[in-house]
């Protein structure tokens, strides 16, 4: 990993020693000496972006002193801004030896003593970039291919709203990463910035953000790379951009850049290593260059000359623009490597979706002139059969993606045109990932932002309202780890609607926190007349049993895999009354890939406690809890909209629900049952009753009613049975 640290880089082998003032003891974590007891004011504050983000995470905690040893390899940063240790793989030719120094240094830190977890997050800032993530899979040594697709932000609210939901089954096939482009001109700016804020949060993939120079001063240019900064973003693609609309050459913004150089220049400047910077490679040459489909040969080699320029100046990574002919592009990595162009050399790949496509965009980037005969000769008694070219550009970006493998590079960057079947399908054929089989790594997924790096545990009360979870906790200076008693956040965002509306050209486009297909399968589902109780218990029940695809208490699509276990149980106690919103089966030593209840990757076993979470009336509560006397596995608590608590466990019995075990590695358990937790979900679960459901209907229509009177009169409950190997939850119900 890498440091920051007074403006110079500090390279692999790092030992930090952290001496609080007038302390006399110390416990070690990891490589990192981090001393107990009191202390004094210091007055001495280091420079560097890792420093500054420290200090805000943390402005909570209490003033207390540190001074800092640091004994590593020192990297002139003005020299070089590669991280290998090794000098074959360093992306510059002349790049200096590292020297072993020492510094110490004194700083102020806000906070409390129990800091260890997030200056272990801080040093492992560097795993969040593009760069890493290749390098990662590089050293491993195992064939591992990193995969990643590119987006561009819809015109219309409806594109938006598509896009996401596009991004959401696409990432679960877990990409490296994914970029969105940025419009010409900066047309899209304010979206763009607004969609890589929901990919890296909400969506939750590591994600990269296009930066072009076009009609873009540099106070806008910072208040981009502040505004993603501040959302843990860490990934740039700094290009110079296209002409703006109307235009047909590129023109210095005043204040502004000319080239992409400069910018990346000015991000090494003002951001030291903060960002990750992928820079633009042409196989082809450079559309500006390119004279009736072919570069000249010494325009091409200015060119590859600029890009190693780009390369010194601080990029880590370059990706290609598209192209047809492998063996272009292969001569252009070895080209680049011949003049000591040494970065990670990505293929971007589009696949042809219809014809006509493809030759508008093969035009815009000057193309045509070398895509090889064969693939044209394919496409002409095809071109208008769109069904036939799709067909065809799989089966090529499919042949195209296997001689870049087999070439030895591990890289493929897919521009998907915010469309997924081609782009998975070459994926499938690839062997790089199975429909039927998409690893998680916890139950749940983490936004890739740098400040909920280590984040992995939450209450159970959101696992089907996650993008809710994310708004009300994402202020937080902290984020559970390893236990949720970890937690020093006891406060919750406001109970808000919490879809946000992103603004371009003065109108407002919905974005996919409420999409609106989801209120429309909402409406045609949930909308029906309602003239008793037992209506609504109906509703509940064909949910439960997949009936219907929605439901107001959840944003995602349908029943999941393991509650599929459970469902003719849970429909049976919906007709008896126990409207359910949450739950999940018993599981004891399910290995950890299996496609229903697996998470954490292979090797592992995982376990589950039953759960069910419910809305009942207070006579069924009554006889709910005298059941359980005869249960004494079953724990549970009970809550009124007005916060009348009933329970048969404390205030701070936190309860592992769900955990693994995995080798070489702690017990992980990522979903908790957490009493404190649970009556702040109060108010979101009751809410939904009248802000979603009952907002379905005309004011004035009698369904409201009924609904207004369960949500006014019931109980929400959470049932857990400890016994997760004989245990029954459903038993407890049987004579009620």
């Amino acid at each position: 990993m890498n440091l920051e640290f007074n403006n110079h880089l500090y390279s692999d082998d790092l030992n930090i020693t952290l001496y609080r003032a007038s302390c006399q003891s110390f416990s070690t974590i990891g490589n990192c000496v981090i001393p107990e007891g009191s202390g004094t004011e210091a007055v001495v504050v280091p420079h560097g972006p890792l420093w500054d983000d420290a200090r805000r995470k943390l402005a909570q905690w209490s003033t207390i002193e540190l001074r800092v040893e640091i004994t590593t390899n020192f990297i002139d940063s003005e020299k070089c801004r590669c991280r290998f240790k090794e000098r074959e793989k360093c992306c510059r030719s002349d790049c200096p030896e590292p020297t072993p120094v020492k510094v110490v240094t004194d700083f102020i830190l806000d906070g409390s003593v129990t800091f260890e977890s997030d200056l272990l997050n801080l040093l492992e800032v560097a795993k969040m970039k593009v760069i890493e993530k290749i390098q990662e899979a590089t050293a491993a040594n195992d064939d591992r291919v990193v995969f990643s697709f590119e987006f561009f932000p819809p015109k219309t609210e409806d594109g938006v709203e598509n896009l996401f939901d596009k991004m959401e089954r696409m990432v679960a096939h877990n990409p490296a990463f994914c970029d969105i482009t940025w419009g010409a001109g900066g047309s899209t700016a304010d979206l763009t910035l607004e969609i890589v804020k929901r990919m890296q949060n909400m969506v939750c993939v590591e994600s990269m953000m296009h930066l072009t120079c076009t009609n873009m001063p540099v106070e806008k240019i910072d208040h981009a790379l502040t505004t993603i900064k501040s959302n843990g973003i860490q990934n740039v693609l700094a290009l110079r951009g296209d002409p703006p609309h109307g235009q047909d050459k590129f023109v210095q913004v005043e204040g502004g850049f000319a080239c992409a150089l400069d910018l990346v220049k000015h991000m090494r400047a003002q951001y030291g290593d903060y960002f990750g910077i992928t820079v633009a490679g042409y196989p082809e040459g450079h559309p500006d260059i390119i004279e009736n489909g072919l570069a000249p040969e010494e325009a091409y080699q200015s060119d590859l000359a600029y890009l190693k320029k780009k390369v010194d100046a601080g990029a880590d990574v370059i990706v290609t623009q598209l192209f047809y002919d492998t063996d272009i592009f292969l001569k252009f990595v070895n080209d680049c490597r011949q003049i000591g162009i040494k970065c990670p050399i990505v293929p971007g790949i589009m696949p042809i979706n219809n014809y006509k496509g493809f030759i508008r965009m093969t035009g815009f980037c000057k193309t045509k002139g070398q895509i090889p005969s064969e693939v044209m000769e394919a496409l002409e008694p095809i071109k208008d059969n769109e069904e036939a070219v799709r067909a065809y550009g799989i089966h090529l970006g499919t042949e195209m993606c296997k001689k870049i493998l087999a070439s030895g590079i591990r890289t493929l960057h897919l521009y998907t045109l915010n469309m997924e079947k081609s782009a998975l399908a070459i994926l499938a054929n690839l062997g790089l990932i199975e429909e039927s089989k998409i690893s998680r790594s916890l139950p749940w997924r983490r936004p890739a932002n740098i400040f909920r790096v280590k984040e992995d545990v939450r209450p159970i009360f959101w696992a089907n309202r996650p993008k809710s979870y994310i708004s009300r906790t994402i202020g937080w200076d902290q984020y559970p780890h390893g236990r949720w008693g970890d937690s020093q956040n006891a406060s919750y965002g406001a109970l808000t609607d919490y879809q946000a509306c992103i603004f371009i050209q003065n109108r407002s486009l919905l974005a996919f926190m409420r999409p609106r297909s989801r209120d429309k399968k909402l409406q045609e589902e949930w909308a029906v007349p309602l003239k008793s109780v037992e209506d609504i218990y109906e509703k509940f029940m064909s949910f439960c049993l997949g009936k219907l695809r929605s439901s107001p208490w959840s944003e995602l699509d349908g029943l999941q895999p393991e509650t599929k276990i459970i469902n003719e149980n849970l429909g049976n106690i919906n007709l008896k009354g126990f409207l359910t919103i949450n739950s999940q089966p018993a599981v004891n030593g399910a290995k950890s890939d299996s496609p229903t209840v697996g998470w954490g990757g292979p090797g592992g076993y995982v376990y589950q406690k039953a759960y069910v979470e419910f809305f009942c009336s207070p006579e069924r509560l009554t006889a709910l809890v005298e059941k359980c006397k005869q249960f004494p596995s079953l724990t549970y608590l009970a809550v009124n909209k007005e916060g009348t608590l009933k329970s048969n466990v404390s205030n701070n019995d936190v309860n592992a629900v769900t955990w693994g075990v995995f080798p070489a590695k702690e017990i992980i358990q990522p979903t908790v049952v957490d009493p404190a937790s649970f009556v702040v979900w109060k108010d979101e679960a009751f809410e939904i009753w009248s802000r979603v459901w009952a907002n379905l209907y005309p004011e004035a229509d009698p369904s409201r009613k009924v609904i207004e009177e369960v949500k006014s009169s019931y109980y929400l409950v959470s049932l857990v049975d400890n016994d997760y190997i004989h245990g029954d939850l459903f038993a407890v119900f049987n004579s009620i």
